[in-house]
């Protein structure tokens, strides 16, 4: 039981950074800061979890039992190629 409460709350900090990264590179590039920044940064990080890709590679992530610098760089990855794909 602790094991998969450890590993869910890993899957979730790495998605999460994911999220982060991702989301502060934006807010840096509209030069935000302050109450607005935050409010961006907040509701970028829920729409990016919100997203089918970023589901089905956190899944894609659990299956291959991934965890820690591994999952954060299949996540990138994952979701990077995965959005290029929707976009065609």
């Amino acid at each position: 039981m602790k094991k998969s409460v450890c590993l869910l709350l890993l899957a979730f900090a790495a998605g999460s950074a994911l999220a982060v990264d991702d989301c502060e590179s934006r807010a840096a590039e509209k030069k935000l800061a302050g109450a607005a920044k935050t409010s961006f940064l907040k509701k970028c990080q829920a729409d990016a979890k919100a997203t089918p890709e970023f589901a089905a590679c956190d899944q894609k992530a659990g299956e291959k039992k991934l965890a820690g610098a591994a999952r954060s760089s299949f996540m990138k990855k994952c979701v990077h190629d995965a959005q290029g794909a929707a976009a065609k």
